[in-house]
């Protein structure tokens, strides 16, 4: 039986003990472009393939606001009151003459392009399937997602239907989500190029991508999405639970940075963290930490000074000196890079703020 509540404690448990998501990451750490692409794809691939009707339960879990309602990005107004409010026991469609009629499962990605009904595990994977109002779902049909220039249809949050100049030659409508969640929408797209990569023999060709690669135009558009609309607590918060349901996370919301690294000009190998024997006796706690990091190691080394880089390689923190409790309390959430500088030579350990 599927069950519908995902245990806070539990939650907790795989928070803490994927130390930050470094572990998880590591073989992509430092690499770039191609490779790095590729690499994630090893990490992610194979992951726990729900059914399709499980779906309805899982969204309590990955597409719930702090209310119990569900979190409808087609019809929600960001910091204000939205006209439609779903439960998930009453609201399910069902059939729907009208926008607020119901919620159903949307595929972001088309289902037409990857093989449609019961292609799984593209079918089911919730990285890029989110509970939706079905109107507005339906308006987006298989059109692709871009900036609608000419506008047929505005849902009640913002949401519009139209026609555009994204993607060269193409003359049909395009679909465009509301400023708040454009990044959502390509960091899911950014996971399904990356997830399915050599995996998608079967699947069409259209204006965002051939097979599960993204084209020029689509990368354009998804790389000015991703930078201008950050991650949210929302996709963090969804991320972890759907890791939890599938065992599989989307690495374009644990790290930003991946996306430019792959199809920009962003460089990685600040992240690269290649540890010997000697590095490894070394341990940071609490980790994640919040306001002192404490160091500590197994061996006699002299650390002379620390200090602090955020994952695109800027030095936040330079201290000349070292103290075994380190203050983050000043840093904002996020992961981080720890350099000591010690007799032995450089150590770099990762560690997360909360």
């Amino acid at each position: 039986m599927f069950r519908k509540k995902i245990s806070t404690t539990i939650l907790l448990f795989f928070i803490f003990t994927i130390n930050a998501t470094a572990q998880y990451y590591a073989a992509a750490l430092g690499k770039n472009g191609p490779i790095l692409k590729t690499v994630l794809h090893n990490i992610i691939k194979g992951h726990n393939s729900l059914l399709y009707q499980d779906l309805w339960a899982a969204f309590e879990n990955t597409d719930a606001k702090s209310n119990g309602k569900v979190w409808d990005m087609y019809t929600d107004i960001p910091n204000g009151i939205p006209n439609f409010i779903f439960s998930f026991s009453t609201n399910q469609c069902g059939n729907y003459s009208g926008e607020g009629d119901c919620f159903n499962r949307e595929h972001s990605w088309p289902k037409e392009y990857f093989g449609g009904d019961n292609s799984y595990p593209m079918y089911s994977d919730l990285h890029h399937l989110f509970a939706t109002d079905g109107w507005v779902n339906n308006k987006h049909a298989a059109f692709p997602i871009g900036m609608v220039n000419s506008t047929t249809y505005t849902s009640s949050n913002g949401t519009k239907l139209g026609t555009g100049s994204t993607y060269p030659g193409y003359s049909n409508k395009i679909f465009e989500p509301i400023d708040a969640y454009k990044g959502d929408f390509a960091r899911a797209y950014f996971y399904m190029s990356t997830r399915y990569e050599s995996e998608d023999a079967t699947w069409q060709n259209w204006e965002m991508a051939n097979g599960a690669e993204l084209t020029p135009a689509a990368i354009n558009l998804l790389l000015l999405w991703h930078n201008n609309d950050p991650v949210s607590q929302k996709e963090i918060d969804r991320n972890e639970a759907v890791f939890l349901l599938q065992g599989n996370r989307n690495p374009f919301i644990d790290y930003p940075q991946f996306a430019d690294c792959i199809w920009g000009t962003s460089d990685c190998i600040a992240l690269a963290i290649n540890e010997n024997e000697w590095e490894t006796s070394f341990s940071l706690y609490p980790n994640p930490t919040n306001n002192n990091l404490s160091v500590s190691t197994a061996i006699n080394t002299n650390i002379y000074s620390y200090s602090i880089i955020d994952l695109v390689g800027k030095q936040i923190i330079n201290n000349h000196s070292f103290t075994i409790n380190i203050p983050t309390d000043k840093l904002a959430k996020g992961n981080y890079i720890l350099q000591l500088n010690t007799n032995k030579g450089t150590v770099r350990k990762l560690f997360s703020k909360e």
